[in-house]
């Protein structure tokens, strides 16, 4: 399948190519779009190409299309109130600044952050897909690639068209773009930072006669929470657990062992096997059954369900990421003016002799590929879009909005948000980033103490910088646990084959064992094993196995 739908595109972009060829021959002067703005990062950035010396023949686009190119880019729609993800005042701007400039219609396509596979996977179905397939996970994107629907891509093209992006990203593109020997994913950049949190009612937490630097193991923590359900305060958030299957790292043992964790670390597919996912899903049931945590966890399948339990005052952890505009804080607040917030140290959900593991980023955010319907034009629209929004001057618009409105800058050159600011360019609650996300993960500043600053005020509400000050400490001082899932170089076709069924069957079956009764969790668990081996997951297991055997893993 895979092969017959590339084919197709390729037969399709050589009869393009062809009639582009007989319609432009007489135009040898060629210039990509203009780079004049290059990105302080990077001193010494490629130079755009001409039709003249160059093998690639690419034609010139600098001063527009001749006839309209429509290109459409997803965007994660996370339910903000009053927020319209594709139409706004920055998507409008983005359609004067860039769209207009080239002729070109920039659509946004709605993709729900929580369910953006299945968003995906029946847009792709109906053909009417985006332009750009984007994951944060690679397991999904090869899944993506596997089922046909990736273009391959052609790195001289992207840096023609987009060499100040490619200078950002073409040495990750050229060492992390590659699968089966054939060129598919460009990326966003990833600074190394996290602005996830897990936040905790800390005025809870000295109510039961502890402190919040007294969480120093799952034990300590679990402790707490009975005494939170002896005083009849509240109990712990929890959601549903699906499309990113992280869980079980403060399980583990450690130090890792790297075939191990190519075997079994997978964000796509749960792992519900092993030993780690023994123990985590034994507290969870140890948790349910003492009355610990939410009892309707499962039902909370989005961020705003959780968030909804914590604002009321009925659990009192929530775990989201911290920026500056966040309404979580001033929602509690409303419900409750005493409340006050901490942090959650990194070991409160680590049991005793374990380590804080977590899961290490790659050095890319978003993994992109092209759709395989996309023509050549709207591609080579996604490569000029990429290199418009590269630019300092564009960047930072789309992160801070306007000056004198949304921020101030300060004497360090940070921009100061203005809080109280509702007006018509106002950010969406992330501060824009599901637009400027395409190119970067984070805002960054080139100072290192300096981006330090801007990470505090950017991610946290004014008055509880304290809460960012801690993130980054916490961040620090676990970095030496936390490692990259394995990179395959190889498609799992297995995965493919069976991840949607394993994904709804480890819904049922996870939430089955971790609500059973105590003195049942044993024997169903083993149960529950067997069907999930049984459901495919075990061809999974002796795949991966035999690529990591053949060492087609990083």
């Amino acid at each position: 399948m895979k092969s017959k739908k590339i084919a197709i595109v390729l037969l399709s972009l050589m009869m393009v190519l062809s009639v582009l060829a007989a319609c432009s021959k007489n135009n040898n002067n060629t210039n990509t779009p203009s780079n004049t703005n290059q990105n302080s990062n990077n001193s010494s950035q490629p130079t755009a190409s001409t039709n003249e010396g160059n093998e690639g023949g690419f034609q010139d686009y600098s001063n527009g299309f001749p006839e309209n190119v429509t290109i459409e880019i997803p965007v994660y729609d996370r339910a903000f109130e009053g927020w319209n993800v594709a139409d706004n005042y920055y998507t409008r701007w983005i359609q004067k600044e860039f769209g207009d400039k080239y002729n070109v219609t920039v659509k946004y396509v709605p993709i729900s952050r929580s369910n953006e596979v299945q968003d995906f996977q029946q847009l792709l179905a109906a053909h009417k897909a985006p332009d750009i397939i984007f994951h944060y996970d690679m397991p999904q994107q090869i899944a993506y690639y596997s089922e046909g629907v990736l273009q391959p891509i052609d790195w001289a093209e992207i840096e023609n068209y987009a060499p100040t992006y490619w200078g950002n990203l073409g040495d990750t593109i050229e060492q992390y773009g590659i699968i089966n020997d054939e060129k598919i994913f460009f990326y966003a950049d990833r600074p190394s930072a996290d602005n996830f949190v897990s936040l905790i009612r800390k005025d809870w937490v000295e109510k039961v006669g502890m402190k919040v630097e007294d969480l120093t193991s799952l034990e300590k923590y679990n402790e707490m929470l009975v005494k939170w359900k002896e005083a009849g305060l509240g109990v712990l958030g929890g959601t549903l657990t699906r499309n990113n299957f992280n869980y079980n790292y403060a399980f583990r043992d450690w130090p890792i062992d790297a075939k191990d964790r190519a075997l079994y670390s997978d964000l796509s597919i749960a792992d519900f096997t092993s030993v780690a996912t023994e123990r985590w899903l034994k507290n969870l049931n140890y948790q349910y059954n003492n009355g610990l945590i939410d009892r309707e966890f499962y039902l909370r399948d989005d961020e705003n369900k959780a968030k909804a339990e914590f604002v009321a005052g009925r659990t009192g952890t929530f775990g989201s990421y911290l920026t500056s505009n966040s309404d979580v804080i001033a929602a509690t607040l409303a419900n409750n003016p005493e409340a006050e917030f901490a942090v959650i140290p990194p070991y409160a959900g680590v049991p005793e002799g374990l380590k804080p593991q977590g899961r290490a980023y790659w050095p890319f955010g978003f993994i992109m590929g092209i759709n395989y319907e996309t023509p050549e034009l709207e591609r080579i629209a996604i490569w000029m879009f990429l290199e418009w929004m590269s630019q300092p001057d564009n960047l930072f618009f789309l992160q801070n909005g306007v000056e004198g409105e949304n921020y101030t800058i300060d004497s360090d050159g940070i921009a100061i948000r203005n809080a109280d600011f509702e007006g018509e360019s106002v950010l969406s609650l992330n501060n824009n980033k599901d637009y400027w996300a395409l190119v970067i993960e984070t805002q960054l500043y080139d100072d290192p103490e300096i981006n330090r600053k801007a990470q505090i005020r950017n991610w946290a509400p004014v008055g509880y910088e304290y809460l960012a000050e801690d993130l980054i400490k916490y961040y620090e001082e676990t970095a030496e646990f936390r490692t990259p899932d394995a990179l395959f170089t190889e498609v799992v076709e297995t995965v493919s084959e069976y991840k949607a069924d394993l994904n709804e069957l480890f819904q049922e079956l996870y939430i089955k064992v971790a609500t059973a009764p105590e003195d049942q969790f044993d024997k169903l668990y083993e149960e529950a094993k067997q069907t999930y081996l049984d459901a495919g997951y075990q061809e999974i297991l002796d795949e991966k196995q035999e690529i990591i055997d053949r060492g087609n893993f990083r």
